[in-house]
């Protein structure tokens, strides 16, 4: 079962890492995911290793800080920590699988890229069953863990800027902004050209727009 504390008044800490050090683990990994979403691209999972007692100011939850700390953060983490890993699940998979299972498949991914194999995992919320490493999942652990925080925006920056780079291929759906969520201007976009090649045919307002007469999927253009 999943522990349950409240973000607001405790915060990211080392609390949950000290007490796996404290029974004799020393390389804690915390392991979240971006994505789970938005009616379009991949979803994107980071694992990350930072060393103990690392003081990373303004540290919280990727959802509950601005883009340029997010930014400003990604770079910190990155320069700090132990070991990153990123790993991700197409939109393919995530149609095939369902998002819940395809975000699994992007944690264990990302945990296989880490440079550094753990022996303890933090998530949040969620478990990996089969996995060989002990775990640990936490109720809003993002906004408890400070390596669970970590991972969250590592995960948060590394999909916002792939969505970029989307937007480059697929610029009528205006992907650099709203970054495949279904805001009331990316489903007018998807309404008027129908959808491309990176969106969830698997998620109803896309299904609804695939299942009405006429519509063809909007190949991508060239990029500039």
């Amino acid at each position: 079962m999943a522990d349950r504390l409240n973000p607001a008044t405790v915060g990211p800490s080392e609390e949950f890492e000290g007490e796996a050090r404290s029974r004799g683990y020393r390389f804690i990994a915390g392991l979240d995911e971006a994505g789970r979403g938005p009616l379009a691209g991949p979803v994107v999972a980071a694992a990350v290793l930072l060393p103990r007692r690392c003081r990373l100011p303004g540290l919280n939850d990727s959802k509950q800080i601005s883009e340029s700390e997010r930014n400003r953060l990604f770079a910190e983490i990155v320069r700090r920590a132990t070991g990153v890993g990123i790993g991700a699940a197409t939109e393919a998979e995530i149609d095939r699988l369902n998002i819940l299972e395809a975000s699994r498949l992007a944690m264990r991914r990302a945990l296989d890229a880490l440079p550094l194999r753990p022996d303890f995992v933090l998530l949040d919320a969620v478990t990996l069953s089969g996995l060989s490493i002990p775990q640990r999942a936490i109720i809003k652990g993002d906004g408890l863990s400070c390596s669970i925080a970590a991972a969250s925006i590592v995960a948060k920056v590394t999909r916002d800027r792939l969505m970029v780079e989307y937007h480059r291929w697929y610029p009528h759906y205006n992907f650099a902004e709203h970054k495949g969520y279904g805001t009331p201007e990316h489903l007018h976009l998807l309404r008027a050209h129908g959808p491309c090649p990176i969106h969830r045919r698997s998620f109803a307002p896309v299904r609804e727009c695939v299942a009405c007469d006429g519509v063809e999927v909007l190949p991508p253009v060239a990029s500039v």
